[in-house]
């Protein structure tokens, strides 16, 4: 067979960096010496995370302020309702199945991802430091006593009502929705993925961890995440 020079081979790859799906036991299978390799490189991106939490940290648990309660009047409007703890927890397993998902199945995405989050999360957490915020809407009393109400007492004790705009949920989740609509491997599970994403939004209103200012203050960080990591150039 008689390729044109301006053609490449099916078989062949101009680079292993163009490499899409790479299985999990190769992953495993790395030594140290194989991450200088430019199909592996990205699996660096994944020590963001670890400095990230660490700076969290000392900005939620050891730096204090004058913290700027967050409020507005159509927060009063609605009602705390316990049961929304659990979409409001699916947040966490949303991040990572999609970011071990693309890790797997589709690297290119994965490092689009891994973009929109260092890039929006570090702004959130540089807002944090120069303007602390609070919000004062979590209920004195429970309504009632049950599991989700139980969840929701052990999210308080677990986390601070500090820092708060712009929504990290809110952030994280747009996150997810546009890489699933920017993989075309999840072509077919995209909308039921972007459901999701919103219904976990919504959660933190009615578990009163978030004002709707905190997920208004989040709409320009993920438009400029989308920008800067997802937008297809011409």
């Amino acid at each position: 067979m008689v390729y044109l020079s301006h053609t490449v081979p099916p078989t062949r790859r101009k680079g292993a960096s163009m490499r899409t799906r790479i299985p999990l036991g190769e992953y495993l299978s790395l030594k140290g010496s194989d991450l200088r390799k430019e199909e592996y490189r990205h699996l660096w991106l994944l020590l963001y995370w670890p400095i990230y939490l660490l700076v969290f940290l000392i900005i939620e648990r050891f730096i204090g302020g004058a913290y700027t309660p967050i409020h507005c009047p159509a927060d009063d409007r609605i009602p705390f309702c316990e049961w929304f703890i659990f979409p409001y927890f699916l947040w966490f397993p949303y991040l990572v199945g999609m970011l071990a998902y693309t890790l797997l199945e589709d690297v290119g995405t994965f490092r689009r991802l891994m973009g929109y989050f260092i890039l929006t999360f570090s702004a959130a957490v540089v807002i944090y430091r120069l303007w602390p915020t609070c919000q004062q809407l979590r209920p004195d009393t429970f309504p009632r006593a049950n599991l989700a109400t139980e969840s929701v007492m052990f999210l308080y004790r677990l986390d601070t009502n500090t820092n708060v705009c712009p929504s990290e949920h809110v952030i994280g989740s747009a996150g997810v929705v546009f890489a699933a609509f920017a993989s075309p491997e999840l072509k077919k599970h995209r909308w039921w993925i972007l459901l999701l994403g919103i219904v976990i939004c919504v959660s933190t209103v009615f578990v009163k961890q978030h004002s709707l200012l905190d997920h208004a203050a989040a709409l320009p960080v993920c438009l400029a995440g989308w920008l800067a990591c997802f937008r297809k150039k011409r």
